[in-house]
């Protein structure tokens, strides 16, 4: 099957990152994939240096008559089969070439935000997309109700993990934990993320202050982003318990360090990376019901679940899973085993791959 993915994002982020992980995927199983990407997007180099073919289009809805002639050409040259769209500019453009030519149409949803009712959710996840699919549960009964698709054209596929990637030796995590001065009987909860303002740094860092007399007890936030007013909310707590350590490249054994792993997000969640990756490594989790983040933190078999702007209740659960060693080691091997059994990228290609080739391949004059 040949597969065009578009993408307007200018990013890199989670989005960008799970197009190209499932594009080297498919490429594995036989499958051609070309990529269409906005000119100067964070994509384009990295789906390059990947070996893809990349064309970098411009997106912006002033050029849409140049964008659809070049995509029309693009699905002539490589005799597309499928088209993929992930960005709201690019699920327009690219659904209106694809309707053209004749393709098949699949539109990725990666964000759990609410979309607007009315003309515009009807026509790009209805007339322009021949399946759905989202990377949370929670945002399917929308979807359905918004697009007019029937349930059976839609589905939530998570953006799995690869095993492989995250190893970990246990001098790994010794050597991140001197590097910080934490001594071996520190008790560390810990989140990563790329730091925005919905990610609930000020919630767990107003735990931190709730508990800030507990020996021994030490919070860590590993990532980089928008940092600068979480530091200074540190500062003005006055918390001497918690460790910044910025953007780590290699975090898993920062993440593996951790006795207890927690996300706080308050919106705009799907089902992250980040705690996949900590349950992947075996730690109890403690998270909202944001998104897709109570698909992997499930109550009281993964994790414990916290209201959003809730840090009295994440103070609550912290107490309660470090009085308890027996709940830590339940929590994180249940997590670990959801991992393998629902949530690696050979699930998500496994998925991809069953919508793909379920859908209808389309005979049309144009190539």
């Amino acid at each position: 099957m040949n597969i065009l993915h578009l993408e307007a994002s200018h990013g890199w982020g989670g989005q960008e990152i799970r197009i190209l992980r499932e594009a080297e995927g498919m490429r594995e199983r036989g499958h051609t994939v070309i990529l269409a990407v906005t000119r100067g997007g964070g994509l384009v180099s990295r789906a390059k240096n990947a070996g893809f073919i990349v064309y970098e289009l411009n997106f912006r809805r002033a050029s849409w008559p140049i964008c659809l002639f070049q995509l029309l050409s693009i699905m002539r040259k490589h005799k597309i089969d499928l088209v993929n769209t992930h960005s709201s500019l690019d699920s327009w453009i690219g659904g209106i070439a694809a309707r053209i030519a004749r393709r098949s149409i699949v539109r990725t949803r990666h964000l759990s935000t609410n979309i607007k009712p009315g003309f515009n959710s009807r026509f790009v996840y209805g007339t322009l997309a021949d399946f759905v699919v989202t990377t949370c549960s929670s945002i399917l009964p929308m979807i359905v109700k918004q697009s007019g698709k029937s349930p059976d054209q839609c589905k939530s596929i998570a953006t799995g993990v690869n095993p492989k990637l995250i190893q970990v030796t246990p001098g790994e995590s010794v050597a991140f934990r001197k590097k910080w001065n934490i001594e071996a009987d520190d008790f560390l909860v810990g989140t990563a993320c790329f730091m925005r303002s919905w990610k609930g740094i000020d919630d767990l860092l107003k735990a931190a202050d709730r508990l800030r007399d507990v020996p021994n007890l030490k919070w860590v936030i590993i990532g980089g982003g928008h940092a600068e007013r979480h530091h200074r909310f540190a500062a003005e707590l006055k918390l001497a318990n918690v460790i910044f350590t910025g953007h780590l490249d290699h975090p898993f054994p920062a993440i593996a360090a951790l006795d207890i792993f927690a996300l706080l997000s308050t919106a705009h969640e799907g089902v992250s990376q980040a705690i996949l990756q900590a349950a992947y490594l075996g730690k109890p989790l403690i998270a909202t019901r944001t998104g897709g983040l109570g698909e992997v933190c499930i109550d009281q078999q993964t994790g414990l679940n916290v209201a959003p702007f809730s840090p009295l209740e994440v103070a609550e659960a912290v107490m309660k899973l470090k009085e308890s060693s027996e709940l830590r080691s339940f929590f994180g091997e249940n997590a670990k085993r959801l991992v393998l059994e629902q949530f690696t990228l050979t699930h998500t290609l496994d998925e991809m791959e069953k919508v793909y080739r379920a859908l209808p391949q389309r005979e049309n004059s144009l190539w």
